[in-house]
């Protein structure tokens, strides 16, 4: 029934558009979230005249609070994306609620406004990476798949990049609501990325049944765990259980394995390092150096600019050697770079305390630590999407292809919210106490940390050449 195809089929449910709609995705979920960051205390001191002091204060709670809503979103996207027979459909509701979320943080005549719309905009990005990533796995072989993850966060970095970078340059420059155009304009390109897409898996009806996104045409392969009508009775069945038991049965399987607990504590880690330097990096070059928006915007930058053009690069070196290796080492020169951060404008450490050699080694271990962070970044969800092609293979009628990504990437929301929940919560807790320096000595000290179970229970993944388990 060819004729039933909508317009433009065949392009619009290619990997290259599907994929690209996925990265616009993601970017503007990130641009949005590092959008706030460098304009946020001219929000709260010049709008709503709340006293410099709270400053810290609130953006702690602001983006803590952020991370703990994704926290608690993403079990439940993963689930009702499970029901669903599209999963465009739950991006098109996330785009709406990010909209919204946007337009009420732009407006705000008040603080209980402001922590509204950003718990709109946090739920709104759970949806969009569970199901996005999830798209993503689904579309991409598994010897790309390191690749294609990699630049996926490049996409994910530039939005990083973007959001802190514009906001407080047009901020200065043009002024407020100048600003916030950007924003919405990043939305309607986002949604009309959307609506375009087709997914792959909604195609004609012979090949319906081949699709792990269809639920009517091959009961045998997918109805057992995407559907709520019971599958054919197999021999199987019966040892497996009903789709409740067969749900909890894949969690236990997957959280009883140190590769899964190594993956998710790499994405808390990342998640936790980012979020916090972001949440203290505004005041603290205020403090010290007594920089504005622009100035602040700029450092920004410079962490971030790095993150887009090696994220590539470092995906594809991930293919090659395997992940350990790369991330190891991340990890431990991730620890100078992180102690430098803190050494400027620290009383402790006069040599460093001069106008011009504070600057600069501020802004120089700065691009350095944005050069490293590929490195590390992205190796959680590489790392759960080998894992679950892997068990796949072992056993295809709990690890079906389709819904085991949306819940593997669901657990990675989950990990990378907690880290967005605890990493303003402990950096801005430790600022406000001992200082900006102690507060990297802590980093630095998570850093090596992680870089032990790294080593110890990172996966050494064969070369691309090996065969691949069927999927």
């Amino acid at each position: 029934m060819d004729d039933t195809k909508p317009w433009g089929y065949k392009w619009r449910s290619s990997r290259l558009l599907v994929v690209s709609s996925i990265t616009v995705a993601l970017f503007a979920e990130t641009f949005l979230y590092g959008f706030l960051t460098p304009i946020l205390s001219y929000m709260l001191e010049e709008r709503l005249h709340l006293d410099p002091s709270q400053t810290q204060t609130y953006t702690t709670a602001l983006l803590t609070t952020h991370g703990f809503i994704g926290l608690v979103s993403a079990p439940i996207v993963a689930h009702l994306a499970e029901k669903t027979s599209s999963q465009k459909k739950p991006l098109l509701i996330a785009l709406a609620g990010c909209f919204v979320g946007t337009l009420m943080i732009a407006l705000a005549p008040c603080v209980w406004v402001l922590f509204v719309g950003r718990i709109l905009q946090s739920m709104a990005g759970a949806a969009t990476w569970v199901v996005g990533f999830a798209l993503l796995a689904n579309n991409v072989d598994k010897k790309n798949l390191g690749q294609s993850m990699g630049m996926a966060m490049s996409f994910v970095t530039a939005g990083m990049v973007g959001g802190p970078t514009v906001s407080g340059a047009m901020l200065q420059l043009f002024g407020y609501w100048a600003a916030w155009s950007l924003p919405l304009v990043v939305l309607v390109l986002d949604i009309a990325a959307r609506l375009v897409m087709i997914e792959p898996g909604l195609k004609s009806p012979k090949a319906a049944g081949k699709s792990p996104l269809n639920n009517d045409e091959d009961p045998e392969e997918s109805t057992a765990l995407l559907s709520d009508t019971p599958p054919t009775a197999r021999p199987d069945d019966c040892t497996v259980g009903n789709k409740h038991d067969l749900k909890h049965e894949y969690y236990r399987v997957m959280l009883s394995d140190p590769r899964v607990l190594t993956a998710l504590a790499n994405v808390v880690v990342v998640s936790s390092l980012m979020s916090g330097i972001n949440n203290t990096l505004p005041v603290h070059l205020r403090q010290a150096f007594g920089w504005k928006s622009l100035l602040i915007s700029m450092m920004f930058f410079c962490l971030q600019v790095p993150n887009i053009v090696l994220s590539g690069p470092s995906g594809w070196l991930r293919d090659r050697i395997g992940i350990r290796g790369p991330t190891v080492f991340g990890w431990v020169a991730l620890i100078p770079l992180i102690l430098l951060l803190g050494i400027p404008g620290d009383s402790h450490f006069p040599w460093a305390g001069g106008d011009t050699a504070g600057k600069s080694i501020f802004t120089s271990s700065l691009i350095a630590l944005g050069s490293i962070l590929p490195l590390v970044r992205g190796v959680g969800a590489v790392q759960l999407a080998y894992v679950v092609k892997d068990m796949e293979a072992k056993d295809a009628h709990m690890f079906e292809a389709n819904r085991s990504n949306l819940r593997v990437f669901s657990m990675t929301e989950v990990g990378f919210s907690l880290g967005m929940m605890l990493g303003p919560l402990l950096t801005g807790s430790l600022f406000e106490l001992v200082g900006f320096f102690y507060m990297t000595v802590a980093l630095a000290i998570t850093c090596l940390i992680q870089a032990v179970i790294s080593w110890r229970w990172l996966d050494t993944l064969p070369s691309p050449e090996a065969p691949e388990a069927s999927v």
